[in-house]
């Protein structure tokens, strides 16, 4: 039952809160949507932490998308071998993951230590940048250090299919049975974060700016061209 619970319930709960939540918010709170700047506050550590953040988690989920939802046997057809893949998975996964965590640690300190920046923070703030901290450094510590040490772990063959079949309706949870105990445990908070998305700022990853070429321009004038 337990099985049942962890890999089938909780998964679609998962899905099921960040879904309907992402709707509500973008129908009823749509002030609330995109992620306000702190830049006015401080520059210099955010100029760092963010793109080391954003870049890194856009690396991260292309690798994620390649691991989890393109099946095996499509590299195979390809002629990419599994070491190939591993070898390719860990010096690329883990310069993202690493990528990833510096930014997250870079970004919360700043929360921390800038007192203008604090104030304007909220718990969900500190929340979903620990969250992404804890995630984050699991698939780190999964690539980096349990593939090259442990076991290279080939999760394509149970993870992959397993997540796929969630999106088929007929989710075969008996595929996580034997799935180590880490990439489990990565998985679980993995969907627990996909739960809080609609609760904190991190919702603005659904938006694209894909008005942002069309818009007018902006027009600014320096303090010369003004008359008292």
């Amino acid at each position: 039952m337990s099985g049942i619970f962890w890999w089938v319930i909780f998964p679609y709960i998962s899905l099921a809160i960040m879904i309907v939540g992402v709707l509500y918010r973008y129908a009823f709170r749509q002030l609330t949507w995109a992620a306000p700047s702190t830049e006015f506050f401080e520059k210099k550590w955010l100029r760092i932490g963010s793109p080391l953040f954003h870049y890194g988690i856009v690396f991260a989920i292309v690798g994620h998308v390649m691991g989890i939802l393109v099946p095996i046997n499509v590299y195979e057809y390809f002629g990419i071998t599994s070491e190939m893949y591993h070898a390719g998975g860990i010096i690329g996964g883990g310069f993202a993951g690493l990528m990833v965590i510096v930014g997250l640690v870079i970004l919360l300190i700043r929360k921390i230590t800038i007192d203008k920046v604090r104030v304007h923070a909220t718990f969900a703030d500190f929340f979903i940048v620990i969250a992404l901290i804890v995630v984050a450094g699991i698939g780190a510590y999964m690539t980096i250090i349990y593939n090259t040490t442990v076991v290279e772990y080939e999760y394509r063959a149970t993870i992959g299919p397993w997540f796929r079949s969630l999106f088929l309706f007929q989710p075969n949870y008996e595929l996580m049975k034997h799935v180590p105990f880490i990439f489990k445990l990565h998985v679980l908070t993995a969907f627990g974060l996909f739960a809080s998305i609609p609760f904190t700022r991190l919702i603005h990853f659904y938006s694209l700016p894909v008005h942002y070429p069309m818009r007018a321009p902006q027009q600014y004038r320096s303090r010369s061209n003004f008359k008292r």
